[in-house]
């Protein structure tokens, strides 16, 4: 598998030309930096390179805090906040975030009373919950994103804003999928149009109502349809309390998607539930009638 069959939360990045030239604050885990010019962006800035200019704004653990204070150095200014994944030190990240937002860009400066709307946020990756090794499901970005949005209410009594929001279930998520699977077929010479995508995912909340949106909205791609296979080997289970009657669950306000996302019974009803990513490709071979 080649590098352009992978499609991550982030790559849709590629298409925000607008930002690539501008001085960015990127929050997240790994190879930030690498990851962020990958995408296109001259001039990131990591949330520990903010850290390590402005020391003084890190003021939470005490063991961290300067014992000597020194003349601060010249930084960047962001211009705008690219929320890549879950980062390791949360109220670091989150604290250093919300002084770019109500500084314009600024820290260090006083809050600024006419800072909303605030520079642009682009956030990718917004489930709430992901199965790792543990029992029960682990915090996810969408968890860090409800902490960073309601702390930005609680300070300034209005909505964080976003520029874009990529990841599941988002639609630009699912238009960009379509895009590296039509650029694939036509790398291919395939003659034959592609009819048909499907969405495999262990997630009702983000792979199944992202690719139930999609299908709403499918009028302007090349497919006519994108059907949704929902397998057992993640967050969701069969086994579940809640998981006979997903509409109950939502009765309930179980909604465990963005809020910027409202809730709709219909989208989170799989096409096809499997045990797991395995059966789903045979399915897929079956409802084709293909014979690998």
């Amino acid at each position: 598998i080649s590098q352009d069959q992978v499609m991550m939360s982030h790559s849709p990045l590629r298409m925000f030309k607008r930002y690539h030239e501008k001085c960015v604050l990127v929050s997240g885990q790994g190879p930030l930096l690498d990851i962020a010019q990958d995408l296109g962006f001259c001039q990131p800035i990591t949330i520990d390179t903010l850290r390590e200019k402005r020391p003084l704004l890190d003021a939470v653990d005490h063991d961290r805090k300067p014992k000597v204070l020194h003349s601060q150095e010249q930084l960047l200014s962001p211009s705008t906040v690219v929320l890549f994944g879950e980062p390791v030190r949360w109220e670091t990240s989150l604290q250093l975030i919300i002084d770019v937002l109500l500084t314009s860009g600024y820290p260090g400066n006083a809050y600024e009373q006419e800072s909303y709307p605030h520079i642009p946020v682009l956030a990718c990756n917004m489930d709430l919950m992901w199965v790792a090794e543990a029992q029960s499901p682990r915090f996810g970005h969408g968890t860090f994103m409800v902490c960073l949005e309601n702390i930005y209410k609680k300070i300034t009594g209005k909505d964080l804003k976003y520029e874009a929001l990529m990841g599941k279930p988002s639609r630009l998520t699912y238009q960009y999928a379509e895009h590296l699977i039509r650029a694939q077929a036509l790398q291919r010479s395939w003659e034959q149009p592609i009819h048909t995508l499907y969405a495999v995912g262990d997630n009702l909340m983000t792979d199944v109502y992202g690719a139930n949106l999609w299908e709403q909205e499918l009028a302007g791609a090349a497919a006519g349809r994108c059907s949704s296979v929902l397998v057992c080997t993640g967050v969701y289970s069969p086994h579940a309390e809640a998981a006979p009657d997903t509409r109950d669950s939502g009765a309930r306000g179980v909604f465990h998607g963005h809020r910027d996302f409202s809730f709709d019974p219909g989208l989170v009803e799989p096409d096809h539930i499997v045990p797991d990513v395995e059966a789903a490709v045979d399915l897929v071979f079956q409802l084709e009638n293909f014979a690998p």
